[in-house]
């Protein structure tokens, strides 16, 4: 049985060799495109996709058949250049086709929807470096590793077993970050550091860049490993936990670390004891200053002072990122150190309002 114009539907692209893709009529009447979506044929009424493809690679260059849906009876042929599509529009819309056992085919415009987790927000500036960020106390350097000493630490940590949490994988070194409380058992030390992070640790304390860095001994390693999509939710680092000085150096691929600060004290998010605080407040920015900044591979952020303890920081999930009109996608993988001081007495910062040792 044929289908009639009125028939055709929204497909999906299916492919071996690529994840699906939507496609959906253009947004605009008379929006024309490289990819049509063809029906009345298909390997469901004994047409296989390479027949389809070598009556329209008569009209140009083919990106490839694909299947638009589950039925069997309806085909995405996209071409690399609409000139081909237009074409092949023309000569084949609604007429039989004794190449394809007399079949009429039903064809229209197809645009690309990508996925929602694959579109792009840019919906706040992204900071290359830390001076234009402007958030007393963050510091960032490039190229803090080399792409040797980069392979050498992934090589180490893979090495080692990893603890999976729900959407990523985890190492503890020093002490366990404990997530069902928030914070470190002080009392449950796994050690001393391991011996392939000594030159890393060698040079933050010698790094003029970091103020006070000589003067503090990390004793605390979480690596996380993340896959394309996910992120951090919004949190500041638990005060009671950790002290002033926390570092993160980012290995494998890139991220954007977004900020925020609270601007109204009365929608300032509670706290929690012995928690990282979170966000209780809607989405919609309206209640707080928002800032972002792009962490390259092999770059190593500092985060002390008031953007340790006011500011709120997370990883967006997101698969792709845009930074400054330029679009990048996230790396099959990224892998944090995040290194810390564990605090042994009350935290005494100036930021009461966040801080779980005033509760």
């Amino acid at each position: 049985m044929e289908e009639s114009p009125e028939e055709l539907q929204e497909g999906h692209l299916v492919s071996l060799n690529s994840p699906p893709n939507r496609f959906g009529r253009p947004k605009n009447d008379g929006e024309v495109s490289p990819n049509l979506f063809v029906a009345n044929c298909g390997p469901a009424v004994g047409l296989s996709h390479d027949d389809i493809a070598s009556v329209f690679c008569k009209f140009g260059e083919l990106n490839g058949v694909y299947g638009a849906d589950e039925s069997g009876t309806r085909v995405i042929v996209s071409y690399s250049d609409l000139g081909s599509a237009q074409a092949a529009m023309m000569a084949l819309h609604g007429q039989p086709c004794s190449e394809l056992g007399g079949r009429s085919l039903y064809i229209r415009y197809s645009v690309l929807q990508p996925n929602p987790q694959d579109q792009v927000k840019d919906l706040v500036p992204i900071s290359m470096t830390a001076s234009d960020l402007n958030i007393p106390g963050i510091y960032l350097v490039h190229d803090f590793v080399s792409a040797k000493e980069e392979e050498d630490l992934l090589q180490a940590v893979d090495s080692r077993p990893w603890n999976c949490l729900a959407k990523r994988r985890v190492q503890h070194y020093g002490y366990e970050f404990c997530y069902d409380i928030r914070n470190v058992n002080t009392k449950r030390c796994l050690g001393e550091l391991p011996s392939f992070l000594s030159p890393t640790l060698e040079r933050i304390s010698s790094c003029p860049a970091f103020k006070n860095a000589d003067s503090i001994v990390l004793d605390q390693l979480t690596v996380n490993e993340y896959p394309p999509g996910v992120g951090l939710s919004p949190h500041i680092d638990t005060h009671s936990a950790f002290e002033d000085l926390i570092f993160s150096l980012s290995l494998a691929g890139p991220c954007i670390m977004e900020f925020r600060r609270y601007e109204d004290g009365a929608q300032l998010p509670r706290v929690a004891s012995s928690t990282v605080t979170k966000v209780e407040s809607p989405e919609d920015g309206s209640n707080f200053i928002r800032k972002a900044i792009y962490l390259p591979p092999r770059s190593l952020l500092l985060i002390s002072g008031e953007a340790r303890y006011a500011w709120h920081h997370y990883i967006p999930h997101h698969k792709i990122d845009k930074v400054n009109g330029r679009v990048i996608r996230r790396a099959s993988r990224r892998v944090s150190f995040t290194l810390r001081k564990v605090r042994t007495g009350l935290c005494k910062c100036e930021y009461p309002q966040y801080c779980d040792s005033r509760k």
